[in-house]
């Protein structure tokens, strides 16, 4: 019985590999030695090695790493509440700072426990009225609960709780700022809200921010059938805020997401990637992308995330037009799902330009 076992799953192997690997094959992909004549090289395009991607970040922000590089020198929290302070609520940037703030503390604590991160305690100490502090902290628990706990354990949800009451605090030393509404989001996504409970905090989002990307992409997850919806409802909370969307805004590219958030773990069907529902959902990101405004803090999410349905589908030279745009930084979804982001990105990178040479790309006629 089990060498049947074997066998089935072999023959399933087979047939999901073998016309993976001739596709490759039949445009001139195919795994070679990095120093071989015909071996794609990524380095003259300009991109970086792999050790070099900023796994922080989804895209640049000088601001933000000169002041975390002082905060992590001197452990002294003021530059980081400076930061914040002079950064707008409301705004999509302020919610990717407090972000990278409190992701940078808990993967402090991480590498060193009990004593990592101690600068946003010491600001939560010495400051417990600053609203930048407050933010940071909150978000800080929930990394923490997803980082350190298994989901649905008893830690986890202690952890959760505590953020619960870390985003009250939050919100009452900034009333209009949807940051702290932001984060419950994803406290409520672990601690399964009812839906008539996610509604609420979902309200107080987007009175504050009705067009914030930041906040409809940390709500999404919750209506997907992997947590408290289902593949219906993700897709209706996708295309109803496109279709709401102002000219310019990254609403638009929503729908991927959505699609992305129900992508099983291997793809069963031949050419996933060219179906009807994947390619529309693609080209509205890619006219989003086209479209909206080159310094939106969010750009850069839905740029990394159009170079892994690109790849899939062999759009290769519209995937090296994104990667040309974002290679650099990696910390965005897709990469963000794996333990090395910056190994998983390159991998789509090195794939991406491998088919575009394939096809009679180069260096020269890939236009800025």
């Amino acid at each position: 019985m089990e060498i049947l076992w074997f066998l089935i799953a072999m023959g399933m192997f087979a047939a999901i590999v073998v016309p993976f690997v001739l596709r490759r094959r039949a445009v001139g992909i195919h795994q070679v030695a990095p120093d071989a004549p015909d071996a794609a090289d990524p380095v003259s395009y300009g991109f970086l090695r792999q050790e070099l991607q900023d796994i922080r970040l989804p895209g640049p922000d000088q601001d933000l790493l000169d002041v975390l590089g002082i905060v992590q020198q001197t452990q002294d929290w003021r530059a980081a509440s400076q930061l914040l302070a002079g950064t707008p609520k409301g705004g999509e940037l302020r919610w990717q700072r407090v972000q990278a703030f409190a992701g940078a503390a808990a993967l402090e604590l991480q590498r060193k426990p009990g004593a990592g991160g101690a600068w946003l305690r010491t600001w939560r100490l010495e400051s417990p009225k600053d609203a930048g502090g407050a933010q940071v902290h909150a978000e800080f628990l929930v990394q923490q609960a997803w980082r350190s706990s298994a989901v649905g354990s008893d830690d986890f949800r202690i952890i959760l709780d505590e953020a619960r009451t870390a985003c009250a605090d939050a919100a009452l030393l900034a009333p209009g700022d949807p940051v702290p509404y932001i984060v419950e989001l994803a406290v409520a996504r672990g601690l399964g809200y009812p839906h008539e409970q996610f509604d609420q905090v979902w309200a107080m989002v987007i009175d504050r921010a009705p067009q914030h990307m930041g906040a409809h992409l940390a709500a999404l997850p919750y209506w997907s059938e992997k947590w408290h919806g289902s593949r219906a409802e993700a897709d209706h909370f996708a295309t109803t805020a496109a279709a709401r969307a102002p000219q310019g805004s990254l609403l638009a590219a929503l729908p991927l997401f959505a699609v992305y958030e129900h992508i099983p773990d291997l793809v069963m069907v031949q050419n996933f990637y060219r179906s009807a529902v994947v390619s529309k959902a693609m080209d509205g990101a890619l006219y989003t992308a086209h479209s909206a405004r080159e310094d939106d803090p969010v750009l850069p999410h839905v740029r990394h995330l159009l170079v892994l349905f690109l790849v899939g589908a062999e759009r290769w030279g519209e995937a090296m037009q994104q990667l040309v745009r974002v290679d650099g930084h990696v910390g965005a979804l897709p990469w963000t799902k794996s333990e090395d982001p910056a190994a998983e990105y390159t991998v789509y990178r090195n794939l991406a330009v491998a088919g575009y040479e394939a096809n009679g790309g180069s260096p020269a006629t890939l236009a800025p």
